[in-house]
This record gives structure tokens, C-alpha cells and sequence, in this order.
């Protein structure tokens, strides 16, 4: 277990989520991060990816990236850049497939963010597919 995980401030429980579902971390992504349950469709895999990201968890990242497209060096690239970039907002734009019953999906979304001290926004069509059951993030190529 991710040591980050252990120790989450009763105060981060209860707030909303940074993935904007307007639940509390404890309902939404926390169950994912800690690996407790796992995302039913490609939009809440994508929304847990996104506080995964807010939050710097690059376990989870790293895991929830298809084998397919996960590159040998993720983890060191993402341990490289994840604490220079702070994520501000997050707006799913729209979603094809990527439900309960389905083995691809596509979420579109936008993503503010900064870099240093200068605001910068990220518009992408992620690609979703299932890997022995679960959801994993395959590209931004959709």
C-alpha cells in the first residue's frame, strides 16, 4: 500500500473530490487510490486518474495505464514531472462507450492546470480499453 495512502487527512476524506463529481474523496476516487474498488466505466477511470494527478499518486498511474501503451520508463517520468505541475479544474467535455458493459471508451476533457507559476489548459480525447476486467487508460489518441 502507497504510504501517501495510509495517512490522508480526515479533512481530504470529507472534501470534494478533484475530479469535480461533487462527491467527497472518500465516495468517489479514494476507493479507487487505495484499491479497494475499481471503475466501473472509462469516465471514472478517467476522473481518478485526473486526482491521481492532483494528488501525485504515480502508483495509480502507472497501474492504470494499459500494458499496450505503458512505457518501460513511466514511473521515473512521471516522479520527474508530477510535482511541477498543479491541477486546478477538470471539465469532461463528453464521453463515447466506455460503460459498465463495453471493452473501449473515449472521454474528451479539459484540464487546467499550472506549470510554475503559469496557467495552462489541457484538451484531450483519452482512449480507454479493458485489461483482464478492468479499465485502463490506453492513449490520448481518440
Amino acid at each position: 500500500m502507497n504510504e501517501r495512502l495510509e495517512k490522508i487527512p480526515r479533512e481530504r476524506e470529507e472534501s470534494l473530490c478533484p475530479c469535480k463529481s461533487r462527491l467527497s474523496y472518500a465516495d468517489c476516487c479514494l476507493p479507487f487510490h487505495q484499491g479497494k474498488a475499481k471503475p466501473e466505466t472509462a469516465e471514472q477511470l478517467m476522473r481518478s486518474r485526473y486526482s491521481a494527478y492532483f494528488f501525485r499518486l504515480t502508483d495509480y498511474l502507472v497501474e492504470t495505464t494499459h500494458p499496450e501503451t505503458r512505457e518501460p520508463d513511466l514511473k521515473a517520468e512521471l516522479e520527474r514531472e508530477i510535482f511541477r505541475i498543479n491541477w486546478h479544474f477538470l471539465t469532461i467535455l463528453g464521453t463515447s462507450k466506455g460503460g459498465p458493459g463495453d471493452k473501449t471508451g473515449k472521454v474528451e476533457f479539459e484540464a487546467e492546470y499550472f506549470y510554475g507559476d503559469e496557467p495552462r489548459k489541457l484538451h484531450e480525447r483519452s482512449r480507454f480499453k479493458r485489461h483482464k476486467g478492468a479499465w485502463k487508460y490506453l492513449d490520448a489518441r481518440g
